[in-house]
């Protein structure tokens, strides 16, 4: 019995156009279906989160994928106010970042994020990593709509 997996809406939040770049391309490699939206900032991951202009007609994501730092508004501050508001708090955010910081671990958690990733700077490790992200949270979690 095969299963068949709704897509669902993924935001990366992340200012590192190479990094931009290595996401799109894993998402290509693993044909992965899901729609992938971009910000590189903070304060526009929340107007995005909260449907805001320029964003009033984006749909709501499925998951967050965000990086700690970010101009204008940095990913601990987003994290923040996202997992306090009650229509955003059900968003799954992971943190994909370069940090390996305990401090940045450890914060991240207690502001609720639903998972810690540190990105490999290999591109093929980089590539499995995010095919990891995807299999877990669309084919494996069950995730509100």
């Amino acid at each position: 019995m095969t299963e068949t997996f709704d897509p669902i809406d993924i935001l990366l939040v992340e200012d590192d156009p190479g990094d931009v770049l290595m996401t799109r391309e894993a998402f290509e490699h693993h044909k992965i279906r899901n729609p992938l939206y971009v910000v590189s900032d903070g304060v526009e991951a929340l107007q995005f989160l909260r449907q805001e202009p320029p964003y009033a007609d984006v749909p709501r994501p499925g998951l967050v994928l965000l990086d700690l730092n970010l101009p204008r508004k940095d990913g601990r501050e987003v994290l923040a106010e996202v997992k306090a508001a009650p229509e955003l708090r059900c968003i799954p955010v992971v943190v994909l970042t370069t940090s390996e910081a305990e401090e940045d671990i450890l914060r991240s958690y207690d502001l609720h994020a639903n998972a810690y990733v540190t990105k490999p700077v290999d591109f093929d490790r980089f590539v499995e990593v995010v095919r990891q992200i995807d299999d877990f949270w669309v084919t494996v979690v069950k995730l509100p709509r």
